[in-house]
């Protein structure tokens, strides 16, 4: 048996710059973090030369025995469907989904799916893949497999997990900058952020289509927004850099004015009216998780305000979500061949003798 887990993320400043259209002429960056709600994967063995995919999420059950005759475009589990026919799976198992977080909610999920299928399949297979291989492929399968108007942002969170500066450059090269802040540090952000659900939950295809069409002039409202939104991010590692987390909010704020201005679609009169709630209250800055019109509202809240906030947007109908940074990235939780007898699968454990052990650390 094989269980591999990968986060979902939150994106602070920088979304919009990572669209090919976008970083192919200008350069983009985003400043994000994993968070600690995951996808899981979870692989057993067969013997009847049979493929199942079972998904919790979409309460879907399918069984295949030629996988490269699937059709999977416009199937609601084209993410693994893609992944096996990318990689030409030339064996017999089950996969089990399950996910912690709800599809089209602005988490970055279906990034999350697609490097969490493509980790399984790899490491069941012994396909070597580095973290930035591993991003690089899952955003072939959503671009190129199924054409969809994504931009890189979302691979690279769930793959490296943590707090990221991501560059993408116009070459199509792609560098990950670890924020690597104090520990101290990262707790107060952590317990000054604030997420809420707001009760719409949709793919955001259409919104990322129209942006990226904007984005194809070199000029205009929408190009001269995301250039805004590219040097806030710059901002924004910086401020964090300083450890000045109240000039963090207020760049958040900053970041959504300009986000709104990209495309009407982003934001709606629900958005907009939970935003200035809890603006209200005390929250300094804060922007909608995704690409827009729905999903996690993000507020930057020093702590003394957040019974406000909490209190207002509750009332508004809105559902606040713990959460945690997660610094793993996509990993192997089990990899056990003991219980299907799985001659592919087990951990190689190695046990250092006692001597080498530093009690210091």
């Amino acid at each position: 048996m094989l269980i591999v887990r990968t986060p979902v993320r939150i994106s602070f400043g920088g979304g919009g710059t990572d669209l090919p259209a976008y970083y192919q002429k200008f350069g983009g960056a985003v400043l994000s973090t994993a968070i600690n709600k995951h996808f899981y994967t979870i692989l057993q063995k067969r013997s009847d030369g049979k493929v199942q995919v079972i998904s919790s999420d979409l309460r879907v059950v399918e069984t295949w025995e030629d996988i490269s005759r699937m059709s999977v475009k416009g199937s609601e589990l084209e993410i693994p469907l893609s992944v096996m026919k990318e990689l030409g799976c030339a064996v017999s198992f089950n996969l089990f989904l399950a996910s912690e977080i709800p599809p089209g909610t602005g988490l970055g999920s279906s990034a999350s799916v697609c490097v969490n299928v493509l980790k399984t399949l790899t490491t069941y297979l012994g396909i070597p893949m580095s973290k930035y291989e591993l991003a690089e492929r899952a955003f072939h399968v959503a671009r190129n497999v199924l054409g969809k108007p994504v931009g890189k942002q979302d691979e690279y969170a769930a793959s490296f997990g943590g707090l990221n500066f991501i560059r993408f450059a116009e070459d199509e090269s792609v560098t990950v900058e670890p924020l690597d802040l104090e520990p101290e540090l990262v707790r107060e952000l952590e317990s000054n952020l604030m997420l809420f659900f707001t009760g719409a939950a949709h793919h955001s295809w259409t919104i990322l289509k129209e942006q990226e069409q904007s984005t194809r002039a070199k000029t205009g409202v929408a190009v001269d927004s995301l250039h805004e939104i590219r040097e806030l991010a710059d901002l924004m590692r910086a401020t964090l850099k300083a450890g000045n987390l109240d000039r963090f909010g207020e760049l958040l704020h900053k970041g959504w004015q300009a986000k709104k201005r990209v495309s009407q679609k982003i934001s709606t009169s629900r958005i907009d009216e939970m935003y200035e709630a809890a603006r209200g209250e005390g929250a300094l800055g804060g922007k909608i998780t995704g690409a827009g019109g729905g999903g996690f509202l993000l507020m930057y809240c020093p702590q003394p305000s957040q019974q406000g906030v909490r209190a207002r947007l509750t009332a508004l109908g809105a559902r606040e979500m713990d959460f945690e940074f997660d610094f793993q990235g996509a990993q192997v939780v089990v990899d056990d061949p003991f219980i299907d007898a799985d001659e592919r699968g087990g951990m190689k454990w190695t046990f250092e003798p006692l001597t080498a052990v530093n009690f210091s650390r």
